[in-house]
């Protein structure tokens, strides 16, 4: 047959991609959709997570050596040593007694004693007590303060076993003022006088009232303050209280002084109630007992 007369069969190539021939912008095309075709039947795979690297373990302490540690375990050397310690109770702070031969004569504090219990007063007491009361505020009322002062004056050197009552009654009638009054009044008493009012005090459960009695005594002559303190300490209450007021308002020479009124009984009292007040304040004290030459340098 003639060329051209009829046409060559050629073998089926689908699904074969031609090659491309031509410009080279089309071949980039073609792979550029045959890339996003692949890509899209591609499944779809999340984030991806970075674990964090496993920490080294701890390294373990070795057993301790030496003799110290001869019968323990490298265990149970790590669990003591995580055991904390107890806290111990710690004992509450007193005061220190003077020791030595220069406090021998020192009798112990009385402020650690125990308070006495407060006793009833009887009727009688009672009734007078208030009958005093009440005309102080009688006399206000009718314009006689002067004379109101006076009672109260006059009352000051009642018995000293009548004070804490009257205390109780003033104080009942709103007269807190007066009581104060009351109290700087019996303070200008004589050693004996001022010794029973602040045992009747301290006696009667009125400790605060007691210590305010033997602060405003010592503005006394030195004389007068070492009577005083020999009267307290027959009482039984409040020597070494009027020495320790003493001590924080006056002098180390006034202290001196009264001790030379009795040195046996006072030079032991003087350093001990100074130490209640500071160490600086002990040192002055004993340094005018030497200088005054009432007690020998230790």
């Amino acid at each position: 047959m003639p060329a051209g007369r009829f046409r060559t069969e050629e073998p089926d190539r689908a699904g074969e991609a031609e090659p491309v021939h031509g410009d080279p912008s089309d071949a980039e095309r073609a792979a550029r959709v045959e890339a996003a075709r692949v890509e899209a039947a591609a499944p779809e795979r999340g984030p991806e997570v970075t674990l964090p690297a496993p920490r080294p373990p701890a390294a373990r302490r070795g057993k301790p050596r030496g003799a110290r540690f001869a019968g323990l375990d490298a265990d149970d050397a790590d669990d003591a040593l995580a055991v904390t310690a107890p806290v111990l109770p710690v004992p509450p702070a007193t005061a220190a007694v003077p020791r030595g031969a220069r406090f021998a004569a020192a009798p112990a504090d009385d402020a650690s004693a125990a308070p006495a219990r407060a006793v009833a007063p009887d009727p009688e007491t009672r009734r007078a007590a208030a009958a005093v009361v009440e005309r102080p505020i009688r006399l206000r009322a009718g314009g006689r303060s002067g004379e109101a002062h006076v009672v109260l004056c006059e009352a000051a050197g009642r018995p000293a076993d009548r004070l804490p009552v009257l205390a109780v009654e003033l104080h009942r009638a709103g007269l807190d003022a007066d009581w104060a009054t009351l109290l700087w009044e019996v303070s200008s008493l004589p050693p004996a006088e001022l010794a029973a009012a602040a045992a009747a005090l301290g006696a009667a459960g009125r400790p605060d009232d007691c210590a305010q009695l033997l602060r405003q005594g010592v503005a006394r002559p030195a004389g007068e303050i070492a009577d005083a303190v020999v009267a307290l300490e027959r009482a039984g209450h409040g020597a070494q209280a009027l020495l320790g007021a003493f001590i924080r308002v006056r002098t180390p020479q006034d202290a001196a002084r009264v001790a030379a009124g009795d040195p046996h009984r006072l030079v032991p009292r003087l350093p001990a109630a100074a130490r209640a007040v500071s160490p600086a304040r002990e040192r002055d004290v004993v340094h005018a007992l030497r200088v005054a030459g009432i007690a020998n340098p230790a």
